[in-house]
């Protein structure tokens, strides 16, 4: 069986038709590390499946620091979707950390395919909730764990993070300095 439908059955139920409606609509592109997929320059359209890499959404503080909001990792879903339902530009941007691997969706024709076939329009229900936990869940963790146990619980979320992207990005996700990582990591034993 294929493993992006495989993927999705486990979000919300869809028949191989509908998936293969779905896809008909997606565009396989590969991106090279650092490639911006949505800014404050242009207004988006797309939103993509990450299939392999790591997208990031991070804003900048008026100083010019990072403050990453989100690590994309495969197989999961990425795209500025608050400025496209807005119709403006991201206040968040969306940027490729390492070469990716996507399906790119053009979310007009997404919503209109929503609109015809109803168990796309569920399984875009499903992926909104989905979506939404996610970002309750990340919350939560900000709260809650100290920054050891974010570090070690993105860990066991993305085993070879510290392989795949640049310290400060790992940081910067966790809410944390470089530095501190980098004395969590000399803690544990890490480095």
């Amino acid at each position: 069986m294929n493993q992006n439908l495989e993927f999705l059955r486990k979000i919300g139920n869809i028949s191989e038709t509908s998936f293969e409606k779905l896809q008909d609509l997606a565009n396989y592109r590969k991106f090279p590390a650092k490639t911006v997929l949505a800014d404050s320059t242009i207004i988006p359209t797309k939103v993509y499946m990450l299939i392999s890499g790591v997208i990031t959404a991070y804003v900048n503080s008026e100083n010019g620091k990072q403050f990453n909001k989100q690590l994309f990792t495969p197989i999961s879903f990425a795209g500025a979707l608050t400025a496209i339902l807005k119709n403006r530009p991201s206040e968040v941007i969306y940027k490729t950390l390492t070469d990716c691997k996507v399906y790119e969706i053009d979310f007009e024709e997404f919503k209109e395919l929503c609109r015809i076939e109803f168990e796309v329009g569920r399984l875009y229900v499903k992926l909104l909730e989905h979506i939404f936990i996610t970002y309750e869940n990340r919350s939560l963790d900000l709260m809650r764990l100290d920054a050891t146990e974010r570090y070690l619980k993105l860990r066991e979320q993305i085993p070879n993070i510290d392989n795949l992207i640049p310290q400060y990005q790992i940081a910067s996700y966790l809410n944390i300095t470089p530095v501190q990582l980098s004395r969590i990591r000399k803690k544990l034993n890490f480095i």
